[in-house]
């Protein structure tokens, strides 16, 4: 059976929207025939009057999220091999504190999802529809800021801003940033989830036609919420069949 070997783009029961237990992801893998495995749980938030998130751990939990991967790791080291990381959003006010976290708990990756247009609290989120070309454009700005401090390893469903307004400011804003990603050599991944839900409207052709006449690298990503994700093999396909439309210089894994 044909399927992904490599993935990075996985959270935990942490982020409060995500099921079933690390290690049930790791065996549900392992049969799947994937080789790495990565965790990129929602990164926490440093807020400072007291907002509590509904979708992403405490920088309190962020120590037990490492430690529990990091003992997996060591015992399924001859079946698998597994990273940990987050998927974080690029918020300057965060950034480097967020960023010694990663570091002091050792962390292997990081990559972007940038969700919201600043923190979480503010929003707004960048999957809400809207014709305000003020908003994609700061979602690009956000973005090639965030990519340029070289802390991230790839960019996370690329296609989550859901502009609705003229053709041309799409078009015009996403070859921006396919424009920018590819200097950096940073791969965009095809969201594996978006893809088997199919209510979302990522991944988009629109976008992946732009990121294929670009040329830019793409990587497949599971954005594991459950096992039942990592075992969704007719989203794969589809999404095999998206990269071969618009010819997407597709990777198989990340060097780390």
């Amino acid at each position: 059976m044909e399927f992904l070997k490599a993935n990075y783009h996985a959270h935990t029961w942490r982020c409060q929207h995500a099921y079933d237990t690390e290690r049930e992801y790791i065996e549900a893998a392992i049969s799947m025939g994937i080789e790495i495995f990565g965790f990129s749980d929602h990164v926490p938030c440093p807020y400072q009057d007291g907002y509590v998130s509904n979708i992403r751990m405490t920088m309190k939990q962020a120590p037990e999220y490492v430690e529990t991967i990091r003992r997996l790791e060591a015992e399924y080291r001859d079946q698998i091999k597994i990273y940990v990381g987050f998927e974080a959003e690029y918020v300057p006010e965060f950034y480097e504190e967020q960023m010694r976290m990663f570091r002091n708990l050792g962390c292997d990756y990081m990559i972007m999802g940038q969700h919201f247009l600043g923190s979480e609290e503010n929003g707004p989120y960048t999957g809400t529809e809207t014709e305000d070309e003020s908003r994609i454009r700061r979602y690009v700005d956000l973005v090639i800021e965030g990519m340029q401090t070289g802390s991230y390893a790839y960019l996370a469903h690329p296609d989550l801003m859901n502009y609705q307004g003229m053709d041309s400011v799409y078009d015009w804003e996403m070859t921006r940033l396919c424009k920018e990603m590819k200097e950096l050599d940073i791969p965009l991944e095809i969201n594996m989830l978006g893809m088997g839900e199919g209510a979302r409207h990522y991944p988009a052709e629109r976008f992946w036609k732009i990121a294929g006449e670009v040329g830019n690298k793409a990587i497949l990503g599971l954005d594991a919420h459950c096992v039942r994700h990592i075992q969704d093999v007719d989203s794969y396909r589809k999404c095999m069949e998206l990269a071969e439309k618009y010819n997407l210089n597709l990777i198989n894994k990340l060097e780390l």
